[in-house]
């Protein structure tokens, strides 16, 4: 078993980078372990930790097909739908509420007002 090198923020050598980085690059990690790691110290609490992928290893981001883009519209439009009306909210039901602010808040008028 060995252990992760550990390098302190900002000072991780070229050739490693976060999933955000290699995104950044058009690139995923491929299936590839955790390479290293990078520490951010804090105050209060304990450090940040990310994880670092090595770049030459990593893979090209696959690309969206038509199906795909399909299988997204559909979720996406499921998220907009309440399970209360039934109708489209025209935005992403918070899941604090669970459903549309109409159905949420019945006392209101259209314009948050109480009635």
């Amino acid at each position: 078993m060995s252990t992760l090198p550990v390098y302190r923020w900002h000072l991780a050598p070229d050739g490693y980078a976060t999933r955000r980085q290699l995104r950044a690059q058009g690139l995923r990690p491929g299936g590839q372990e955790v390479a290293a790691t990078v520490e951010r110290p804090r105050r209060r609490r304990g450090p940040l930790v990310a994880h670092l992928y090595r770049v030459d290893l990593a893979l090209p981001v696959r690309p969206m097909t038509p199906g795909r883009w399909a299988a997204l519209a559909k979720a996406n439009a499921a998220r907009r739908l309440c399970p209360a009306c039934g109708r489209d909210a025209g935005y992403v039901i918070p899941p604090s509420l669970g459903t549309c602010v109409p159905c949420s808040y019945p006392e209101r008028d259209s314009h948050g007002i109480a009635a």
